[in-house]
């Protein structure tokens, strides 16, 4: 497909990852056949709920960025682990929670790159952007034993200061949600990069959390890191972990106020 820059598609994960719904309120079931606009409703509408509730989760998340040899074995790898935390004014930011360890011995790059990675939009298909997106049903897949919709998506037009999401997209089909998506978030420049890093072909799965809301907890990158001649596999992988709720925000103390002054006494 022209919107990926592999041609064999996203690659199976590694053992260690797995979809799993938790079981929570029941949901109605799809009709088994429905007309992809319907589809692409609904499960736009969802994204409008995930990226409202994400806020209200601290999570952490690890970054790994690996290096390898010619014998594909990993020469070097770079680790770092954040800790979502709120401020007293209700702000959300990212906590180091140790200094990144690194052993790279090619790959070169400044810690707020490996940092960019987080910040790419983790819900592309809201329905306040859905309008700027061509969305086409492509068929079906399972996906770590969830029966799935395959949608390919792409801008509309480009500019310079709205990067749009180029790529695939796969929907459960029972309860019409996003579970996994592969792709790239592209400018009328080309292919947003986090500064000196190559990664810009991200696939990324998702977690059901409580079960309510997909999120998500895994995505990797593989590309080549081109040094002096010389061209270095390299694979980035990003984890979300430990979703859980904030405590509610305590509302700020009643103003303390002084009693009203007593009136002057009448003089005989």
């Amino acid at each position: 497909m022209a919107a990926q820059e592999n041609p064999a598609g996203p690659q199976a994960p590694p053992p260690e990852h797995k979809i799993e719904r938790v079981v929570g309120r029941p949901q109605p079931e799809a009709p088994p056949s429905l007309p992809p606009t319907q589809i692409i409703s609904a499960f736009t509408k969802k994204e409008d709920l995930y990226q409202a509730e994400r806020p209200l989760y601290s999570y952490r998340r690890t970054v790994r960025i690996q290096e390898f040899g010619p014998d594909g074995k990993p020469a070097g790898e770079y680790n770092a682990t954040y800790q979502v935390v709120r401020s007293s004014g209700g702000q959300l930011y990212e906590k180091a929670l140790a200094a990144p360890e690194s052993s790279l011995q090619y790959v070169q790059f400044e810690p707020d790159d490996a940092h960019y990675l987080g910040s790419v939009p983790a819900f592309p298909l809201t329905t306040d952007q859905l309008a700027k997106y061509d969305v086409k049903f492509l068929s079906r897949e399972k996906v770590d034993e969830i029966d799935c919709y395959i949608f390919e998506v792409h801008p509309k037009t480009l500019d310079r200061k709205h990067p749009l999401f180029d790529g695939i997209v796969w929907v459960d089909q029972k309860y019409i949600e996003v579970v996994k998506t592969y792709g790239k978030w592209v400018t009328d420049l080309g292919p947003m990069r986090p500064g000196s890093l190559p990664f810009n072909m991200f696939e990324t799965y998702r977690e059901n959390v409580d079960g309510k809301y997909w999120f998500p907890n895994y995505s990797r990158s593989e590309d080549v890191y081109k040094l002096n001649g010389r061209e270095v596999p390299v694979r980035v992988t990003i984890k979300w972990s430990d979703f859980k709720v904030f405590p509610p925000v305590a509302a700020p103390p009643p103003a303390m106020t002084s009693p009203p002054a007593a009136a002057p006494t009448a003089k005989p």
